[in-house]
């Protein structure tokens, strides 16, 4: 078991939950604002962030974008990650829009897959216009894996150079339609990475602990947060993001895997 600091990513919304299934969901940007706050006060170095309008419904504007990233930055150091998936349905081009705002890291999911009842498109040509406003803002992609093609993907476009050669890797497991996320999967896919390729697992639901522990061994990365697993335990609900983060922080420790500081995290990512 490696004793590398381990980097925490906080995932505090996404654009599927509402406040019907989390009464106190973080919606408005000042909510938002202090969720992510919370989160790095309790461990975590990057905020996974998805915005909402003023409705409450999930949105890729420019403006509230700019807005939460800078009532962030306000109030704590962080890496902010901007989420280029929006909701199910959005426009290619709403979808890269924030990403004039020059973000650190924003994300790049590599296929198209069933999402639970919907579809979440990703053909070619939209994995490339992404990759390409990633790189014309000097945004660092995080490569989001939800099955095992799109690791095939991953290898043929790094081949042809059509995606940045400098990337971190999230395995994002147990959507219905995706890879589920057992712990031979996981296996699987991080053994088809790079020698050295820095990666993280986010498991959904039921299995976001059971990866959080495997990964923590196999010595990557977390993404824990609301988005991902709105319980702390089987029927009972997490009280934030910050207590999901606190449990990762508690079983690092005994790992012997100490918390990345936001600098650390910036040096073994972005660097």
């Amino acid at each position: 078991m490696t004793s590398d600091p381990v980097i925490i990513t906080a995932a505090i919304v996404g654009a599927e939950r509402s406040v019907e299934q989390w009464a106190a969901l973080p919606i408005t940007p000042e909510q938002l604002v202090d969720a992510a706050v919370e989160s790095v006060e309790a461990g975590a170095s990057i905020i996974h962030l998805h915005v909402r309008d003023e409705d409450g419904q999930p949105s890729q504007r420019v403006d509230i974008f700019s807005k939460v990233t800078d009532l962030i930055r306000q109030r704590c150091d962080a890496i902010i990650q901007y989420s280029t998936g929006g909701a199910v349905g959005t426009t290619t081009q709403d979808r890269i829009a924030p990403l004039v705002l020059a973000p650190e890291m924003g994300t790049l999911s590599l296929g198209t897959l069933n999402f639970g009842e919907d579809i979440f498109e990703n053909g070619h040509d939209t994995i490339i216009e992404i990759a390409q406003g990633l790189r014309l803002n000097n945004v660092v992609p995080e490569v989001e894996i939800f099955d095992l093609g799109m690791m095939e993907t991953l290898e043929r476009y790094l081949a042809q150079e059509l995606i940045p050669k400098k990337f971190h890797v999230d395995f994002v497991l147990g959507v219905p339609g995706g890879l589920s996320g057992t712990i031979e999967n996981l296996v699987t896919l991080v053994g088809r990475l790079p020698k050295g390729q820095s990666w993280s697992a986010a498991g959904l639901g039921r299995y976001e602990l059971p990866l959080t522990l495997h990964a923590l061994a196999m010595g990557g990365h977390v993404r824990v947060g609301l988005e991902d697993n709105i319980y702390y335990r089987k029927g009972e609900l997490a009280k934030s993001n910050a207590q999901l983060i606190e449990r990762v922080v508690r079983i690092a420790k005994e790992c012997d895997r100490p918390i990345a500081t936001v600098e650390q995290a910036r040096q073994m990512l972005l660097a």
